[in-house]
């Protein structure tokens, strides 16, 4: 994850029930008596702690320990796991953006975990996935998320939606005149246009035949990358998007216009139900349309997860609480507070969670979506992939010149930073 909006993975599959008992590792006797008197420390999302309250307080009474619970953006945990850990001061448990999760192991931050097969196998592939490096796990997921088309149903009915981005497009047409306008999305940078890049045939990293990323092998500017550029080109330069919506306050504007009503449809994720809601706008959310050769947008998954700090003291008890916190019988309580989208296969089509209009979206966009590359590398693609989208949104450059230079620079940084791994 590269912001804290990002900031996800729903393959739809036949349920799997297992009891709660089921859901962590057997422990003895001998081995609950050790953990007796012992205290944990957990960093949770901000906002977030009453969705494990519970979970936490049953936990403490089967193994007569303490959790202290610390609530600090998710996004800013491993930032402050590198003073505290060492100090002493950090977590036991701490969750974190999967996209990170290669970073942090490269610096030693983080705890393998040792998790059986039928454990792992709880979750969603992709957002397992996310947290593996190099075949080895590091964490538990606990949420998944998506880009989703938010749509205003006072503008235009579910019914009356484009089925395709170039759809869409044409209705913009129609639509835009300065002050009002019909889809918008932040396509200036790397994270939301990769939707339609990859559609064409872009990617971010090769992999190798194991399914591990292959650094060197970067596809942010092949022929199917630079077709989805122009695409995405034509939005700027016919009129429909707002200059306003290109570079850091474009997320602001963006939102701005769909809850003042005057866009019709917007990318956008479900960090923003609740904002929308208390906007009052009567809106509807979908996955997001095709594309003109029939493929669906793409979409990164962002993957919440439960990790292990390398500087825990009582590192096999924090995985425990780990694997606790992340089992089915948790996950599908903490969505009921939290109503973040858990990443267990099981609950999938869960009737409690399929009635929400956002989480049967993210759900279905999950299907044609991949995980942001966990790889450190993927740290030196964002500031270059975004400044060539810029150029290619303000018609300073071409998308094939703008993206060959952001895959040179990427290279270059990628061979300065990192090649001595």
């Amino acid at each position: 994850m590269k912001k804290a909006k990002r900031c996800s993975v729903f393959m739809l599959c036949a349920a799997v029930s297992l009891s709660l008992a089921a859901c962590g590792p057997k422990e003895s006797s001998s081995a609950k008596s050790s953990s007796k008197g012992s205290e944990l420390v957990v960093w949770e999302d901000k906002e977030k702690s009453n969705g494990i309250k519970d979970a936490v307080a049953t936990f403490e009474k089967e193994h007569d320990v303490k959790v202290k619970v610390v609530e600090k953006p998710y996004a800013k945990q491993i930032e402050d796991l590198r003073m505290d850990g060492p100090a002493g001061t950090g977590p036991d448990v701490l969750t974190m953006p999967g996209d990170q999760i290669g970073t942090a192991v490269t610096e030693g931050l983080l705890k393998e975990l040792h998790v059986k097969k039928d454990v792992q196998s709880l979750y969603t592939d992709a957002s397992i996935q996310s947290q593996m490096v190099d075949q080895k796990l590091y964490g538990l997921p606990k949420a998944v998320e998506t880009t989703v088309l938010f749509y205003n149903k006072d503008l235009i009915s579910e019914k009356e939606l484009p089925k395709t981005l170039e759809e869409w497009y044409d209705y913009s047409k129609k639509t835009a005149n300065g002050s009002k306008f019909g889809f918008l999305a932040l396509f200036d940078q790397i994270y939301y246009a990769e939707s339609v890049m990859s559609g064409y045939g872009g990617y971010i990293f090769g992999k190798a035949k194991d399914g591990s990323y292959n650094p060197s092998d970067i596809g942010i500017n092949n022929e199917g990358a630079v077709k989805g550029a122009a695409l995405i080109q034509k939005f700027y330069k016919d009129g429909l998007f707002p200059a306003g919506i290109i570079g850091e306050q474009g997320i602001n504007v963006l939102e701005s216009l769909f809850t003042e009503g005057k866009a019709a449809a917007i990318i956008s994720g479900p960090w923003n139900v609740e904002a929308f809601s208390n906007a009052g706008i009567n809106y509807g959310i979908t996955k997001l349309p095709k594309l003109e050769n029939g493929k669906n947008m793409s979409s990164f998954i962002g993957v919440k997860s439960y990790n292990v700090s390398a500087f825990s003291k009582n590192a096999e008890l924090a995985q425990e609480l780990a694997v606790f916190l992340a089992n089915e019988k948790n996950s599908k309580t903490r969505y009921e507070e939290t109503k973040e989208v858990p990443a267990v296969k099981s609950l999938a089509n869960d009737p409690a969670i399929m009635k929400s209009e956002a989480a049967r979206a993210v759900t279905e966009q999950s299907r044609f979506s991949e995980p942001t590359p966990n790889i450190p590398e993927m740290n030196e693609i964002w500031t270059p992939a975004d400044s060539a989208l810029q150029t290619v949104a303000t018609g300073k450059a071409d998308p094939k010149q703008a993206l060959d230079q952001a895959a040179e620079t990427a290279k270059g940084q990628i061979k300065a930073k990192h090649s001595g791994k």
